[in-house]
């Protein structure tokens, strides 16, 4: 990630701290972690929730290399513009993750196969949260991918304690990768699959380091 990338990420932060809510973006191992579900094959629809300035967006298209379909929903009309301009073959649309399915209505009747988050979730409340994993696990294929990532200093407060809980009660499987200490701050991704249709038994497998 650019100094000018991070520049303006700092900059959006200190204009609206309670949307961006982290100071800096996310760095390239941690992006190639969580995208890493974008399958390798075929024409897959991925969709990116909370892109920023484009860490993720920016591994999601070397994954793809021309192939599928990438929609990026950001709220931040500042951050969907340079996304826009930085990469033309993505998908930029202004909106609240949480009108993900109407944002999807509108090109068609398709379901994301892999949905990429950078979102805050630590920032949220629990009702925003579950609104949030609602609007994603409807918009999954019964088979789809989600994958979203935690700050391994706040992997105990409240609010994350809450979205891992969340997440085992919405999909059938969900994992926790190693700590990438390398990131700043050190992160760690869930690989979750498979959304539940219907309320059954939690699952939560953890591989975290």
């Amino acid at each position: 990630m650019s100094g000018n990338h991070r520049a303006e990420f700092l900059r959006e932060f200190l204009r609206d701290p309670l949307t961006v809510a982290a100071v800096a973006p996310s760095g390239a191992p941690l992006a190639d972690l969580v995208t890493a579900p974008v399958p390798d094959a075929g024409e897959p629809l991925v969709v990116e929730l909370g892109p920023g300035t484009g860490a993720f967006t920016a591994a999601i298209q070397r994954r793809l290399a021309g192939r599928g379909h990438h929609l990026a929903v950001e709220v931040n009309g500042r951050f969907a513009g340079l996304l826009a301009d930085r990469y033309p073959g993505v998908d930029v649309a202004v909106a609240d993750a949480r009108d993900l399915g109407a944002v999807l209505s509108r090109r068609g009747p398709r379901r994301a196969d892999v949905i990429v988050s950078g979102l805050p979730w630590a920032a949220f409340a629990g009702g925003q949260q579950d609104e949030l994993l609602h609007a994603v696990t409807d918009a999954l294929t019964p088979d789809g991918a989600f994958t979203t990532f935690g700050y391994t200093f706040a992997r105990w407060a409240p609010a994350a304690r809450r979205l891992r809980q969340a997440l085992g009660d919405r999909f059938e499987e969900v994992v926790t990768g190693r700590t990438v200490w390398a990131n700043v701050p050190p992160a760690f991704v869930y690989y979750c699959r498979r959304p539940r249709v219907t309320a059954r038994p939690r699952t939560l497998v953890s591989l975290a380091r």
